[in-house]
């Protein structure tokens, strides 16, 4: 070993997280038997109530059948799900935990100085499902349209709050891309997971918020949070008849929310590839698909390879929008 990959290895364990596998040492065969052949730990970087969560514990069930082990799940929240990233980066690659990922994994690269990063240290699994973000208004506020929202703003700049489920995540960052394009300043109200926040919207103590539709989707059929407008590129079923921002002359505009299902780095290719056969079927299933659709969020099931690409173009793209706004984990 040269002095330059031992003082690589030495600064990685003081890291608490494996060495990329350039550097990795040579580990002991994995047990012969079959995996899994204990309970799976499912790591969510975030509260119980957000979308994270939910998707997971619909996944739940349908995934222990099909790996014939229990799935543990453990929430995590923190720092915009990079706890619950550091957890799992840093677990032992041996196929008994896992993460699944939210899109702050692609904003966090920029956005924190993290103890890992994502494409060295975790393997690709699926891209698990992609939606639209959406700004709501709580329904007593003025606010029938986007267009009212951005008018009040240049009016009274920084006046008008909104919130997202903490800093840095996509929303936050996705709604600072809108202002720019805009010309105009909300002032932003970041919360510690999406869980928190809704409460707030939903009581009114913020005027709006940005969030995936998995978390809100019942509140704006309810009534309770008007939906103002999406980050798709133009209207989608699952907030029907609201117009995308591209559609409200924010042209171009895209910012899908996703989730993922991520493995630690050199955890073993047969392993990652059951996971994925166990994951895609699941997906796959008419009862389950459904059930995320209903949440507002459309089943992708991708290939490791299709996830990895995915993932590493969202730290590229929103990596530009972190830089050029100054966005830091204190901001």
């Amino acid at each position: 070993m040269s002095m330059v990959e031992r003082r690589n290895l030495l600064a990685f364990a003081a890291a608490g997280l494996a060495a990329p596998a350039a550097a990795a040492l040579p580990r002991p065969a994995l047990a012969q038997a079959p995996w899994p052949n204990r309970p799976v730990r499912l790591i969510v970087g975030w509260p119980p109530g957000g979308s994270v969560d939910t998707i997971a514990r619909i996944l739940q069930p349908r995934m222990q059948e099909a790996l014939g082990q229990p799935i543990v799940i453990e929430n995590k929240g923190g720092a915009s799900g990079s706890i619950g990233g550091a957890e799992a980066a840093r677990a032992a690659p041996d196929g008994y935990t896992w993460l699944l990922a939210y899109d702050t994994t692609a904003t966090n690269e920029t956005v924190m100085r993290l103890p890992y990063k994502t494409p060295e240290h975790f393997a690709a699994v699926s891209l698990v499902a992609t939606g639209p973000l959406c700004m709501v208004a709580h329904k007593d506020t003025p606010y029938r349209s986007f267009r009212d929202v951005v008018e009040a703003a240049k009016r009274k700049p920084g006046d008008i709050s909104y919130a997202t489920s903490g800093v840095g995540g996509l929303a936050h960052v996705a709604t600072t891309l809108l202002q720019q394009q805009g010309g105009f300043r909300l002032d932003h109200v970041p919360y510690r997971g999406a869980g928190p926040a809704v409460q707030d919207a939903m009581a009114g103590h913020v005027p709006l918020f940005m969030s995936n539709v998995v978390v809100i989707s019942q509140h704006i059929k309810a009534g309770t949070l008007r939906p103002l407008g999406v980050t798709t590129p133009g209207e989608t079923p699952h907030v029907p008849g609201v117009p995308s921002f591209a559609q409200q002359g924010f042209g171009g505009f895209e910012a899908p929310t996703w989730w993922a299902m991520l493995a630690p780095a050199r955890t073993p290719a047969p392993v990652v590839a059951r996971m994925h056969e166990a994951l895609a079927g699941v997906l796959l299933e008419p009862e389950t698909k459904a059930k995320v659709e209903e949440q507002g969020a459309d089943v992708v099931a991708s290939t490791p390879e299709e996830c990895r690409r995915f993932i590493q173009a969202e730290i590229e793209k929103w990596g530009k929008v972190i830089r050029d706004n100054n966005i830091r984990a204190d901001s």
